[in-house]
């Protein structure tokens, strides 16, 4: 069986066609390059090299077998410089999940970031809901995910990177447009689009906590998973719905944002990764947001729920579906 430093040899041999320039260029005597040279022979099953004292020529079957060793020496180059990318992270692959509303400007600027930080990843992007990112990342179907804080068992690390007001989003023509801040009175019976239960668990569950107590209740019409379906029933004049400050970035027209009567109404993405995380690409990708984003919470002591402080009763996501393009 012939090995690669027998073709090696054999590939400097043919190249300067004499043995002692060859095992100059090797850093070794000639009588073991000629040893090698006849174990490679004794491997293929003929002669490669046709050689006397004054001369070395190479034979058919030597002038065949030099393209292909020469390949081979540089696939192996090739697959050991591949594997050293990888083990640093310089190389590899990473899924990133991600929700519908990162992906107005977050994740397009993360993605420059990461293509001059890390060109040799490939970082496949998918757009699935909170819930659904945080199955994918317990069955390792993804490496990161951008996330609502939701509860869960999962045992996960957190990094909160974005955290932004929510306004109401109101018809350019209707009354409340031509206030700057809207107060709690003015959505007395008013129709709010609202976010499902299921799609939408975060926005759900933070919008019926902010009217909790109060004694006032809009009208809840339409419950809808993303954000971007329910902005655009509000430019219908179909209602009005509150929604993080983000949604600005949808660029409807004829929607414009109010403030809300509290200024702690938030909402949040958090990084997330598995706390046993065995892809050096991820590590490295992982580094490279934080660093982008820079300004994100420190990531919670471990076993902490990056959910309690914001949302105490939050229960934890459904099962991840598999199709490729879920949004929220």
């Amino acid at each position: 069986m012939m090995d690669l430093f027998q073709l090696r040899c054999f590939v400097a041999v043919c190249e300067e066609l004499h043995f002692g320039r060859a095992a100059a260029r090797l850093h070794m005597t000639q009588p073991p390059l000629s040893r090698q040279i006849q174990l490679l022979e004794s491997a293929v099953g003929v002669r490669l090299l046709d050689r006397t004292s004054r001369s070395v020529a190479m034979t058919a079957a030597g002038a065949a077998l030099l393209e292909d060793a020469r390949r081979l020496l540089q696939q192996a180059t090739a697959a050991i410089e591949q594997a050293r990318l990888t083990a640093s992270g310089e190389a590899g692959r990473v899924c990133l999940g991600y929700t519908a509303v990162c992906s107005y400007v977050m994740v397009p600027q993360l993605l420059l970031q990461a293509r001059q930080a890390l060109p040799g990843v490939e970082i496949v992007l998918e757009e699935m809901v909170s819930s659904q990112q945080l199955r994918g990342l317990a069955a390792g179907t993804l490496d990161l995910a951008l996330v609502r804080p939701l509860a869960t068992e999962i045992a996960l690390d957190y990094r909160r990177v974005l955290r932004e007001p929510m306004q109401l989003a109101v018809p350019a023509m209707h009354p409340l447009a031509t206030q700057a801040r809207i107060t709690l009175a003015d959505l007395a019976g008013q129709p709010l689009v609202m976010y499902a239960r299921r799609e939408g668990q975060y926005f759900h569950d933070r919008i019926l906590e902010l009217f909790a107590a109060t004694g006032v209740q809009p009208r809840w019409i339409h419950p809808m998973g993303q954000t971007h379906a329910i902005v655009a029933l509000v430019q219908a004049g179909i209602g009005l719905a509150i929604v993080p400050a983000s949604a600005r970035h949808l660029r409807f027209d004829q929607v414009v944002y109010r403030d809300l009567w509290r200024d702690d109404v938030v909402a949040e993405i958090h990084l997330a990764w598995r706390r046993e995380e065995r892809n050096p690409a991820s590590r490295r990708l992982r580094e490279v947001i934080l660093q982008a984003l820079a300004g994100g919470d420190p990531a919670p002591a471990e076993g902490a729920d990056p959910a309690a402080a914001a949302a105490p009763r939050r229960r934890p996501g459904a099962a991840a579906a598999q199709t490729r393009k879920r949004r929220t």
